[in-house]
């Protein structure tokens, strides 16, 4: 059960985390240059939080 969970968690950071780089790209006017560096950074620190956040309310043991 615990890697059903991980996985649609892991699906809705990465269309968050998409909208999240656009949004910050329409703000800043234009898109970087290297657009997916920016989000893999943006991905994986939503995801470390997230799994540590889950880790410590469900105690999955990750």
């Amino acid at each position: 059960m615990n890697f059903v969970i991980m996985i649609l968690v892991a699906a809705a950071l990465y269309f968050l985390s998409d909208r999240v780089l656009e949004r910050i790209e329409q703000s800043r006017g234009a898109r970087f240059k290297e657009r997916s560096v920016v989000f893999f950074g943006i991905f994986l620190g939503s995801m470390l939080v997230v799994f540590l956040i889950l880790d410590k309310l469900l105690g999955m043991g990750m």
